[in-house]
């Protein structure tokens, strides 16, 4: 039932005579599909492809390219159910949150679908009545992107939305190891009507598709979702030729639950936002900081939510936690575990991989670890989280902006001078109080310090994509 997987370049899906990789199932471990890897010869192309495109793209009507985002938005929402289970297949998460990944971003291609027919310059008054003076926003070029296996559908459309949607053409290279949701994505903008060459999906070994990517000079702007250390790799290459970079990069999220703080409202949205796809989200809460006077309450009622946790195959209908997508990650977790001990911490639950099979691991808690452990430090990436007490606002807030990171924090309270404070001194892009509100596609999505560059989604979307030209005339 797994789809055959290609290439989609200048409008053509090609699927053999290539090397390949397989595709597998981290569920059972069994191999699902064959991927089929771009050559050079087959990168040039996919740049030929979008170069061409883009001189007529550029001066295309926004009323165009509105109409075929909007057509991908219908086309989304009829087949949501048969790409969801296909991510389910490659990436292994709930199907639930299978389809809730692909129904959402049928919004993010409506939204975009608006806001490109709002792509506005401005008039600046003259100093001298003979003079005009206007600003007008141009697409930048050809745009290369790089997206991440968690979230394949969902990291793939931001870009490909906003790029198309600001009169870039694409080439776009998505995570090997689940692959059938960009297909699928490359599927539908060439049924929508999109021209040939617009929209270019390529595949190979990451290190060598980017570096050939993002050294052509047919290449203006970089997008990059993924960890901090390949992000400023890639942020790097692309400063050495001075082109735009957007970087979604990891984080480290704090979550500070006050003594005011509503203990069951805040204990539904951690665990709901910790153990979403296992834990595999760069915006999941990671660092739990509680107030000493309800630090024993708050882990009673983390580890029953924790423990009630059902982890199995995500087409399974009883799971509500699938695998991690590699088996590097279940080694990762247990390294995490290990550490935690040796550093004097204490398992409060989970803290194993709870059945054979997949690459599973329990939801794991673990307690009485200093700042400078390695869980502490370190974004773990799975379903897996640190708590700590604290005592004071002051501090708190000192631990938890001490990292490099600065991508999303949340924190609880029932006070209104502590929320304000939190919002304010929080280091962080995204700021959630008292509940989880991000990654909507009217909202901006990004992070500061080594969380990234610029943002994507809300009024901020385009601004990655468009280059601002001043013209003065008499």
């Amino acid at each position: 039932m797994y789809p055959t997987l290609s290439l989609y370049i200048d409008g053509e899906f090609i699927e053999a005579g290539r090397d390949a990789q397989d595709v597998v199932n981290p569920a059972t471990r069994e191999v699902v599909g064959r991927l089929p890897l771009a050559s050079p010869a087959d990168l040039d192309r996919a740049l030929a492809a979008a170069e061409r495109a883009f001189r007529r793209w550029k001066t295309s009507s926004p009323m165009e390219r509105s109409a075929i985002l909007r057509r991908v938005a219908v086309l989304t929402r009829e087949r949501h159910e048969e790409i969801a289970r296909h991510i389910t297949l490659d990436q292994g998460k709930v199907l639930a949150e299978a389809r809730a990944e692909v129904l959402g971003c049928a919004d993010h291609a409506d939204w975009h679908a608006e806001e490109c027919r709002r792509i506005y310059g401005r008039v600046i008054p003259s100093r001298d009545p003979a003079v005009r003076q206007f600003v007008v926003r141009e697409p930048v070029g050809v745009c290369a992107a790089f997206t991440p296996w968690n979230f394949p559908f969902n990291q793939a459309i931001r870009k490909i939305v906003a790029a198309i949607g600001a009169g870039c053409t694409l080439i776009l290279k998505g995570p090997e190891d689940s692959p059938s949701a960009v297909v699928a994505l490359a599927r539908l903008f060439h049924d929508a009507g999109l021209p040939p060459g617009v929209l270019n999906i390529v595949w190979g070994v990451p290190a060598q598709v980017s570096e050939h990517l993002i050294a052509s000079p047919v290449v203006r702007k970089i997008s990059f979702t993924g960890s901090v250390p390949v992000g400023k790799r890639l942020a790097a290459l692309a400063g050495a030729q001075m082109k735009r970079v957007t970087m979604e990069l990891g984080g480290h999220a704090p979550v500070v639950v006050c003594e005011d703080a509503d203990l069951d409202a805040a204990c539904e949205v951690i665990t709901r936002m910790k153990l979403r796809n296992a834990g595999q989200v760069c915006v999941a809460p990671t660092r739990f900081y509680v107030q000493r006077g309800v630090y024993a309450a708050m882990v009673d009622r983390l580890v029953a939510r924790f423990e009630a946790i059902r982890v199995g195959d995500g087409l399974a209908p009883d799971s509500d936690m699938g695998p991690l997508a590699h088996e590097r990650r279940v080694t990762e977790m247990q390294g995490f575990v290990d550490d935690a001990r040796r550093s004097g911490g204490t398992v409060l639950t989970g803290g194993r991989a709870p059945r054979d099979g997949g690459y599973f691991f329990a939801p794991t808690l673990v307690g009485g670890l200093r700042d400078d452990a390695r869980l502490m430090t370190q974004e773990p990436f799975g379903p897996i989280a640190p708590l700590a007490s604290f005592d004071t606002l002051d501090e708190v807030i000192a631990r938890a902006n001490g990292l490099p990171f600065g991508l999303a924090a949340y924190a609880f309270t029932q006070n209104v001078r502590s929320a304000h404070r939190l919002a304010s001194e929080l280091e962080a892009g995204m700021v959630n109080l008292n509940h989880a509100g991000m990654a909507l596609p009217e909202t901006p999505f990004g992070g500061i310090k080594d969380s990234g560059i610029g943002s994507e989604g809300g009024s901020e979307t385009f601004d990655g994509y468009l280059v601002t030209k001043f013209v003065t005339q008499v």
